[in-house]
């Protein structure tokens, strides 16, 4: 648990905080970004919450940090909602979408996705923490179908969640070893439908296996392929962390250059929803 002892000097003064355990991996920011931030090595809070609204989001932000370095006081702790993660981020015809919190330090507090989808062959996107009251929640919601694995970094708990629900695990072969035993493998670089509104697309770069999801057509879940940056106001990759072949992810990311993408969903960095053409235009961007 954060303790107050260690809160680091660049949070602003107020009950909520983020202390030295922060390994900087965003999720905080990601999920509440009114409250939480980027410096230069650790994250801070730069804004305390103002009403009973932005304590939840405050609180929940607390829930999903990897390392548990954000505190607050007793008396708030005692109000973490009940139902806490998942939380529905998007609503479309092909699934509803949301955000699983909860995230792992063996994925560098990735995010994860749950898709809820009308035929009841749900779907996670990658592994959050194996805990409890995630799990409950998950069950509440018509539990597992599939878990799709985007690459080696965002395993997690995969094998922890496939044994409980039954599901069957999606990788591609070039990341298998990170998923030892997981029953379905995707081979070479050609698209490959799940459902009519479900494509795998192998983009490999980041790391051999990597790959994106692409539901309904217009939801894109990007893993650590591509993201969006606040910041910078555009899509982006990083040559920094590519652990395999940087010019075959830019060949990839070529590749997503037609599609009709409204919402990117990433592993690490923020969400952003695209108006019609304004996808091909980030794309374009990202490689000039």
């Amino acid at each position: 648990m954060a303790h107050p002892q260690r809160r680091l000097p660049t949070n602003t003064a107020g009950a909520f905080y983020v202390d030295a355990g922060c390994i900087n991996c965003g999720s905080c920011w990601v999920w509440d970004p009114l409250h939480f931030a980027a410096a230069e090595h650790q994250a801070h809070v730069h804004c305390q919450p103002r009403d009973a609204a932005e304590q939840e989001q405050a609180l929940l932000a607390l829930l999903a940090c990897p390392v548990a370095a954000i505190g607050t006081t007793p008396e708030r702790l005692r109000q973490i909602p009940g139902d806490g993660f998942p939380r529905l981020i998007a609503r479309h015809r092909a699934g509803d979408v949301h955000y699983c919190g909860w995230t792992s330090p063996h994925s560098y507090g990735a995010s994860s996705y749950l898709v809820v989808r009308p035929d009841g062959r749900h779907l996670l996107i990658d592994s959050p923490r194996f805990v409890p009251p995630l799990r409950r929640r998950i069950e509440a919601l018509g539990g597992v179908h599939a878990l799709v694995l985007t690459h080696r970094d965002d395993v997690a708990d995969q094998q922890a969640w496939a044994s409980h629900f039954g599901c069957r695990r999606w990788i591609h072969a070039g990341d298998a070893d990170a998923a030892p035993g997981a029953e379905e493998l995707v081979r070479g670089q050609d698209p490959l439908a799940l459902a009519d509104d479900l494509v795998l697309i192998p983009t490999p770069g980041h790391t051999a296996g990597s790959m994106v999801l692409l539901l309904g057509g217009q939801i894109l879940f990007s893993g650590d392929h591509l993201w969006w940056s606040e910041r910078r106001q555009a899509l982006v990759a990083s040559r920094e962390h590519c652990w395999w072949d940087w010019q075959a992810q830019l060949a990839s990311t070529r590749r997503l250059r037609d599609l009709d993408v409204r919402l990117v969903l990433s592993g690490h960095g923020g969400h952003h929803r695209f108006e019609p053409g304004a996808w091909r235009e980030a794309i374009d961007r990202l490689l000039a």
